[in-house]
């Protein structure tokens, strides 16, 4: 589990294929020699498990899963990610709950740049748009952000300075491919909602995205 605020910056140096699994290698000093064996840590929203660490840099494999469903499957040596460690249960939780199981990928479309924010647009699937809601959280390559607008077509976050400068959505362009993650809590409320509809309708799945008629015909009200 995460919170979505990023420790720091790590760069991969090594991308090795063996069989099914891709190994990792990233160099983050920050952050390395604190790791053990076993210890779960987000890769711009991806949760990997440690492999092996030493002073400067630790190792994590990735499943055929994560290649295709990340961006992590993409990466190249050199590529920078968003680092979190998993979080403790003995400290504030001044993010949100980040399971750091990514739900899919979306695009950037636009970027606004203000006088020392950025206002960012992507576009992204339906089941992804589906789990997106104005002024709810995101998890965006493992940072957490509010969102903005939570259109039919596209969503936006605005990131703040101090995000721009320890993240790597400071160099996100448009049409740069991001990792997503859809609220924790409404996926389960969506998932109860969309069986108590199945239930009521024989069997019927609910084909799209919830809206607000849905949730009136659902029951919620």
């Amino acid at each position: 589990m995460f919170t979505g605020l990023i420790e720091t910056i790590g760069t991969v140096v090594s991308i090795m294929p063996s069989g099914e699994v891709v190994e990792l290698t990233v160099q983050a000093p920050a952050i390395a020699s604190e790791l053990r064996l076993g210890d779960s840590v987000s890769l711009s929203g991806a949760c990997n498990t440690v492999t092996f660490f030493d002073a400067n840099s630790f190792k994590v494999q990735m499943m055929p899963e994560t290649q295709a469903r990340t961006k992590l499957g993409r990466l190249k040596t050199g590529s920078p990610v968003n680092l979190e460690r998993a979080m403790r249960l003995d400290s504030r939780l001044d993010g949100h709950l980040v399971a750091g199981h990514v739900d899919g990928m979306a695009s950037v479309s636009k970027i606004e740049s203000l006088d020392k924010t950025k206002k960012i647009y992507f576009s992204a699937p339906e089941e992804i748009l589906g789990g997106i809601v104005e002024k709810g959280s995101v998890t965006i390559d493992g940072v957490s952000l509010t969102v903005i607008d939570a259109e039919r077509d596209f969503f936006s976050v605005g990131v703040i300075p101090t995000t721009l400068a320890e993240t790597t959505l400071k160099d996100l362009k448009a049409g740069d491919v991001v990792n997503i993650e859809t609220d924790m809590i409404g996926k389960y409320i969506k998932k109860f909602m969309e069986a108590a509809f199945c239930e009521k309708n024989g069997g019927e799945k609910v084909k799209n995205s919830l809206t607000w008629d849905k949730l009136t015909e659902y029951g919620w009200n």
